[in-house]
């Protein structure tokens, strides 16, 4: 380190050395000739040597006095917050993503280097956001996966059991066969997500109808609806025309009914609506069931974040993560209103097909 130091002062003298020599033997030249011409005294060879020589010693000073202060800026100017913009990024390397580079009030927080560090710590910020969404991601499948495969090997056992009932046979193994389908599509709900997130889904742009699609996605919850008896009511404004991807709009609305007919208590009410304001379709889903908390609303489209634990065992935390990043890729918005105790409203602003044109 020393030795590429002195190289590097050497190149720096030599660079201000011949900087100075080519410039003040310029200079003296058309001082000189200025002066002849001017007075017509004419110079004598040994009055031009002394003065060359003194120039000469100029050069060498100036040259030593610009590469000390030279060296001077740049320690102070250039490579303090080089390394302190190393050190963090080494800390970074190392898996440290709190670090943060702060420079002083002074000649150091001025210029390009704290453009680098702003952007620095804007990095850091994020990848550690990332790293703790990784592990939380991490231990939350893994506890999801644990609670139905602890299901499946319990129940299991059970039913190896000699002399078991005809009505505990049938209980365990239903009991079996919903713990694998629960494992399932929670596999299924990771796989999508993994490709949402990695952009390995693209749209496939095609012009529908959405409020078919919408009528259909409803009625195939017709079963569990009639299950809990509840009260289906229906706005769909006809002829509001789409171009999206009608596959991935399909895993919205079905994430949407599906946790409106969940969270509904029986006999309750689930109501769809569909109205064009302007050059938006706007898509409502309401529901009058458990509702949900303004802290509680803040995540609910996090993944794995799930706001009612009476209901866990229903789903996997995964299905608004799902939505919000369909809608993300699709263009569209998704909010949500609620109160606790009356029930949801889930709001989807998607940019409709107006005139024959998108």
């Amino acid at each position: 380190m020393n030795g590429r130091r002195f190289l590097l002062s050497v190149r720096q003298y030599l660079a201000f050395f011949l900087l100075m020599a080519f410039v003040i033997s310029c200079c003296m030249i058309l001082f000189l000739n200025t002066v002849m011409r001017t007075t017509g005294i004419e110079l004598t060879k040994p009055y031009v040597e002394q003065a060359a020589k003194v120039t000469f010693l100029n050069v060498i000073l100036l040259s030593l006095l610009c590469t000390i202060i030279d060296s001077i800026r740049r320690k102070f100017m250039v490579e303090r917050p080089v390394r302190r913009i190393v050190k963090a990024a080494e800390k970074i390397m190392a898996g440290d993503f709190s670090v943060r580079i702060s420079l002083n009030n002074n000649l150091d927080s001025m210029g390009d280097f704290a453009v680098i560090a702003d952007y620095f710590n804007r990095m850091a910020e994020e990848l550690s956001g990332t790293e703790t969404l990784r592990t939380d991601f991490i231990a939350n499948v893994s506890h999801e996966l644990k609670t139905p495969l602890a299901v499946i090997q319990n129940y299991g056992t059970m039913l190896s059991q000699p002399n078991l009932a005809e009505e505990k046979r049938l209980e365990y193994a239903r009991a079996v066969t919903g713990a694998a389908r629960r494992l399932a599509n929670l596999i299924t709900n990771i796989l999508k997500l993994n490709k949402l997130e990695n952009q390995q889904i693209y749209p496939a742009v095609e012009t529908y109808d959405l409020g078919e699609q919408l009528c259909e996605c409803l009625l195939s919850f017709e079963s569990a609806w009639e299950e809990k008896d509840l009260d289906i009511e229906s706005d769909v404004e006809e002829e509001v025309m789409v171009d999206a991807d009608a596959e991935l709009l399909s895993l919205v609305w079905n994430n949407l009914f599906s946790n409106a007919v969940k969270f509904t208590e029986p006999k309750g009410r689930v109501s769809l609506s569909l109205r064009s304001e302007g050059e938006y379709a706007i898509v409502q889903v309401a529901d009058t069931g458990c509702g949900i908390a303004p802290e509680v609303g803040r995540h609910i489209f996090e993944k794995f974040y799930q706001g009612d634990t009476s209901h866990a065992t229903q789903g996997n935390g995964l299905g608004l993560a799902l939505v919000k990043r369909v809608i993300d890729i699709i263009g569209g918005d998704i909010s949500v209103s609620s109160e606790v105790g009356k029930g949801s409203v889930f709001t989807v602003k998607l940019r409709r097909k107006q005139d024959g044109k998108a």
